[in-house]
């Protein structure tokens, strides 16, 4: 075959190539290579095919092959890079799309390529300016505006990878990916209504899409839309029966809808998938505590530590993790917070165990905690988060100690353990005056940064309607809303001294002063429990992990009375059944 008969031929194979012929391009590439073991271009052409075809061992070395006759092959650099960037040797890619960028400055392919290799090795920064250097060269780049929205979603900061989204759309109206990313843009903005609109239209253009299926069943799933959750779930694992993630996330949908054994059936199917998925596994840790498995619960709760945001919150001590078999007889501990404030008040309670073990225990917590927790028994010293800390021997985060002391429910200590302040008790009842024998506490929101908060809080247009002629109520609260505080000002029976709890020894003496604390699932209903205080709890259809299912009382505090909604929502039947409970009202 002359010279001429072989351009023939690669430019008939080129074209089937380029028409998805795949197999026949690659067997017209192969003969050309038996007469011309040296055919650059049909070596990097059946490289070409071979990353196509996922062979990317295969397509490397076939591009050795390639670039050891045309070292400074731009093309080829790039592609390699590609395949060995599919075969997770990301180094390698990297330097790769280097030395295509040395030949050609200006490619603005590779520049992208790059700034995926870089954001996939956690450089960030460097990936970004990758990304905004192609720009530059082609401001018209879909994919170069997609992939630098998606790091920018990463990074936290979805109102600018929103920008990156749409400009991408305007250049291409059916980029789907574009459009599913677009809708976890705006779910990371809380605008759950925008994000199901950019996934339904991903849907609308590519109805088999598992992962925008499986991100609609997130923003349905934290709109309590747990039913139309579960069938895009159930969608997105027909058309990919392994997918991991969305067997996670139909798990958490199970547990949202109160279906315990099957939420853990689920989990477990993806664990089968990807055993070493930390964030599946801190979900069914949720579950089993939720159930009352306590003992396989605290086990997987540690893995928590894997997931953010506790992951970049661990505390790299050198001193080792106290894990409740090692003696602690004339050694020091320290003991630290880790989480929210409601956290820390409930798990505080282990203090005082440690303490019995012979430690010397230093105990760190929130700033608006410090002074009451000077009231707990056994510990030595009270240190804020920041402060300098002391030598120790060993140290445990607070929700960590059930663990270590193999809590269950037939075991856990109820007891009152902390005090409010006699001085402050005694100020606050002098302050509250009030014309009625009984005083009524209430909290009715907590913290907007938590996750559950949609789930948890009520509104004060709603809460009101337990206030009565019949008892004095005090707002416990020191953080309102901007609605609850507008709506605060016109109801006459409800005090609000907020502005004067300065820390939680002052919310703890206005506690003491009360007669009864009636609260959402908030930092408050954990004070008033530790302390003994009489509390009633009003908690969503499926609570918190710690609050269990279907009981009344808790394990965890002997004074509170727990209300449940009977279905997502239903803060009017909860709020009914508190009006009505006991034989004379709530202010019996």
């Amino acid at each position: 075959m002359t010279t001429r008969d072989i351009s023939s031929r690669l430019r008939a194979a080129l074209a089937m190539h380029q028409q998805g012929q795949l197999d026949l391009a690659g067997s017209v590439y192969r003969e050309i290579l038996q007469m011309q073991p040296r055919n650059f271009d049909a070596l990097q052409l059946l490289a070409t095919i071979a990353v196509q075809q996922n062979k990317s061992a295969t397509a490397i070395e076939l591009f050795d092959r390639a670039l050891s006759i045309k070292p400074d092959h731009a093309g080829s650099l790039n592609n390699r890079g590609n395949a060995l960037r599919s075969l997770g040797r990301l180094v390698e890619a990297l330097a790769s799309y280097e030395a295509a960028l040395r030949v050609k400055p200006d490619y603005v392919d590779a520049l992208n390529n790059r700034g995926v290799a870089l954001r996939e090795l956690k450089r960030p920064d460097e990936a970004l300016a990758s990304y905004d250097r192609a720009l530059r060269l082609k401001p018209e780049h879909a994919e170069v505006l997609y992939n630098r929205g998606e790091l920018l979603l990463e990074l936290g900061r979805p109102a600018e990878a929103l920008v990156g989204f749409d400009d991408a759309l305007r250049i291409n109206a059916r980029y789907a990916e574009a459009l599913n990313s677009r809708g976890k843009a705006f779910d990371d903005m809380d605008r759950p209504e925008a994000a199901l609109e950019s996934f339904d239209r991903a849907l609308a253009i590519r109805p088999e899409y598992a992962d925008a299926l499986n991100n609609r069943g997130i923003v349905l799933e934290d709109l309590q839309r747990m039913d139309e959750a579960l069938a895009c779930y159930e969608h997105a694992l027909r058309i990919r029966p392994a997918y991991a993630e969305a067997l996670g996330n139909r798990g958490n949908a199970l547990q949202g809808a109160g279906r315990l054994t099957e939420a853990q059936q689920s989990y477990e199917l993806a664990l089968a998938i990807e055993p070493g998925n930390a964030t599946v596994r801190w979900n069914a840790s949720l579950c089993r505590l939720l159930a009352g498995d306590f003992e396989a619960g605290w086990k997987e709760y540690e893995w928590r530590w894997q997931v953010e945001p506790q992951s970049s919150t661990r505390r790299p001590f050198r001193q080792p993790q106290w894990t409740g078999s090692e003696s602690l007889g004339g050694k020091t501990i320290l003991l630290h917070a880790e989480q929210g404030l409601g956290d820390t008040l409930q798990f505080c309670r282990y203090a005082t165990q440690v303490a019995a073990l012979g430690a010397r225990v230093i105990l760190e917590v929130q700033p608006s905690l410090k002074m009451l927790m000077q009231s707990l028994e056994g510990v030595a010293s009270v240190l804020t988060q920041g402060e300098h800390l002391p030598d120790f021997d060993f140290h445990i985060p607070l929700l960590s100690l059930p663990l270590a002391f193999g809590a269950n429910l037939s075991n856990i200590t109820n007891q009152p353990y902390l005090r409010a302040d006699p001085g402050k008790v005694a100020e606050w009842k002098s302050r509250l005056g009030g014309r009625r024998p009984i005083k009524i506490g209430l909290a009715w929101s907590g913290s907007g940064a938590n996750e559950n908060d949609r789930k948890r809080s009520i509104p004060l247009s709603q809460f009101h309607r337990i206030l009565d002629e019949q008892a004095d109520f005090i707002c416990l609260q020191n953080e309102l809303r901007p609605a609850d505080r507008e709506m605060l000002q016109s109801l006459s029976g409800l005090q609000y001294v907020g502005d004067s709890l300065l820390d939680f020894s002052d919310t703890a003496a206005l506690v003491e002063c009360v007669d009864r604390v009636i609260a959402a699932d908030t930092s408050v209903a954990h004070l008033a429990g530790a302390m003994g205080k009489e509390v009633w709890l009003m908690l969503p259809c499926v609570p918190d992990w710690r609050w269990l299912m279907d009981r009344g009382d808790s394990p965890w505090y002997q004074s509170a009375r727990l209300f449940r909604q009977p279905a997502p929502g239903d803060w009017d039947s909860v709020l009914a059944e508190v009006i009505n409970a006991g034989s004379s009202g709530i202010y019996s």
